[in-house]
């Protein structure tokens, strides 16, 4: 990656008062990064907030069910507010407070990434503003509900579809109006550079504690790594540490409703270029997913980087089947996963059944369901 870009994706197509404001932003984050006093604050709100690190859990009934493959769940959903959006919160807004931010805009789809940035601002005593699809609002309205307790002001976006990509767009737009003062805390490795590599950098740790996990629990990296793919943060934090080890597949799982990396082509989106849903006009595609979090038109650059290179696979499963993901892990691990996830446990389970007993699959469970329950209700009281 050079510049905000990894091979032709990324980059930073946006007007210039933006671009200022994102220079700005890139100088930060490289100052701080690594920066010993900003990784020592980072580390203790990962570990006394968050509650880091979390479990490497061996899903035995769920390997034993299947068949082949062991299967090891990260456990993300163990995080305080229930995904692993927090982690990158906790880094973004420790460096928005770097920065003299005195306002936090965010945008949220599933509502984990609201929640989480409305949990780090009252703690932090920072104003915050929400923007979330009015769609996504109405099937998420326990999370909606999360986030005024919280104190944030959640505003819907009635713009569109009504969905994540119009909640960015809104987010976006605000920054550019307010900037002077405003820190957009965006949740997911999308948007013109610093935001993806920003992103990255701050959910590696998923990758960076797994991989050590397993090494010390079964003495050897994993067969495959298995997570969602919608915008991309938490595939892109599960992934970072192993794109190195070459033996190591890299499977990203995406909504067949949304098949961003299996039917999208190359286009810019929200100020950055990516594979890209496009309609008969050339305009983002309108899309759907039963997990509201996957419901996005793009995906990160450097997963369109991977996907060009060959160096990780991206496959799409059907709602229907994560939903019954959703329901096996539940009844037989004790684990009610996020709908999100859920299509990755879904593909996991397929792919197990074709390894062997000595291989290995990690699924990076990125969030649980107690947010999704009274949808998975109603769609059950459906049928």
């Amino acid at each position: 990656m050079t510049n905000g870009l990894f091979g032709e994706f990324g980059g930073s197509y946006v007007p210039e008062d933006l671009q200022v404001v994102l220079n700005q932003l890139t100088e930060a984050f490289e100052t701080y990064k690594d920066d010993p006093e900003f990784q020592s604050e980072f580390n203790y709100y990962a570990k006394n907030f968050i509650g880091r690190d979390n479990p490497l859990t061996f899903a035995k009934n769920l390997t034993e069910k299947i068949g082949g493959a062991k299967i090891y769940l990260k456990r993300e959903d163990l995080n305080h507010t229930g995904a692993h959006k927090i982690n990158n919160v906790i880094g973004q807004i420790l460096l928005a407070k770097r920065m003299g931010a005195t306002r936090i805009i965010a945008e949220t789809g599933a509502g984990q990434h609201g929640v989480a940035t409305a949990t780090a601002c009252a703690m932090f005593n920072i104003p915050c503003i929400i923007y979330m699809g009015k769609t996504d609002m109405e099937r998420q309205a326990l999370n909606v509900f999360r986030m005024e307790l919280l104190g944030a002001e959640v505003v819907p976006v009635t713009a569109g579809q009504g969905r994540l990509k119009d909640a960015v767009d809104a987010a976006l737009n605000d920054l550019i109006e307010n900037y002077a003062h405003t820190f957009y805390l965006i949740g997911s490795v999308v948007g013109p550079h610093p935001f993806p590599s920003m992103v990255k950098h701050f959910q590696s740790i998923i990758s960076e504690e797994a991989k050590a996990q397993i090494l010390e629990v079964e003495g050897k990296l994993p067969t495959a790594v298995v997570a969602c793919a919608g915008g991309g943060s938490n595939a892109i934090g599960a992934f970072a540490h192993f794109i190195d080890d070459e033996n190591v597949r890299l499977i990203g799982v995406e909504p067949k409703e949304a098949p961003t990396l299996t039917e999208g082509v190359p286009a810019v989106l929200h100020g950055f270029k990516c594979f890209t849903l496009l309609d008969e006009d050339g305009n983002p595609a309108p899309t759907y997913s039963i997990a509201a979090g996957l419901d996005y038109p793009g995906i990160g650059p450097e997963h369109s980087y991977l996907k060009q290179t060959g160096r990780a696979e991206y496959v799409a499963v059907t709602g229907d089947e994560a939903l019954e993901a959703f329901k096996l892990l539940s009844r037989i691990e004790g684990i009610i996963p996020a709908l999100e996830s859920s299509h990755a446990i879904a593909y996991a389970t397929k792919l197990a059944k074709d390894l062997d007993s000595d291989d290995i699959i990690i699924v990076n469970l990125s969030g649980r369901g107690d947010k999704d329950v009274d949808q998975v209700f109603e769609m059950e009281k459906g049928k």
